[in-house]
C-alpha cells in the first residue's frame, strides 16, 4: 500500500503516550431488585398451554370403535372418498 503525503503525522498518532487517570472513589451504587411482571396476554397463553397439555393427543374411544369395526370385517371406506381425502390433502398442503 502506498501513502501520499506526510507521513510523520499519521506514524505520530502511534508513537504517542496517552495518559490514563487513575479512578477516584466511587460513590456506593444501591442496587435494584429485578422485577418479573407476567401480562394479562401471557397470563392467558399460559392457561390456555395447561389447557391444551391436559387434553390427550389419541381419542382413544375413537380409536377402539374403529379397532372393533376393523377386526369384524365392518370397517369399509369407499376408494373414491379416500381419494378426494388425498386430494383435498395436498391441495391443502401446498396452500
Amino acid at each position: 500500500m502506498r501513502i501520499n503525503g506526510d507521513v510523520t503525522k499519521i506514524s505520530g498518532i502511534y508513537n504517542k503516550n496517552k495518559n490514563v487517570g487513575k479512578v477516584e472513589k466511587t460513590e456506593s451504587i444501591a442496587t435494584k431488585k429485578d422485577i418479573l411482571s407476567i401480562s394479562k396476554g401471557g397470563k392467558d397463553f399460559q392457561t390456555a398451554m395447561k389447557a391444551l397439555k391436559d387434553i390427550p393427543d389419541i381419542r382413544y374411544e375413537k380409536v377402539s370403535s374403529i379397532q372393533e369395526k376393523y377386526d369384524k370385517g365392518e370397517y369399509n371406506v369407499s376408494s373414491s372418498d379416500l381419494a378426494d381425502k388425498m386430494i383435498d390433502y395436498i391441495k391443502n398442503k401446498s396452500e
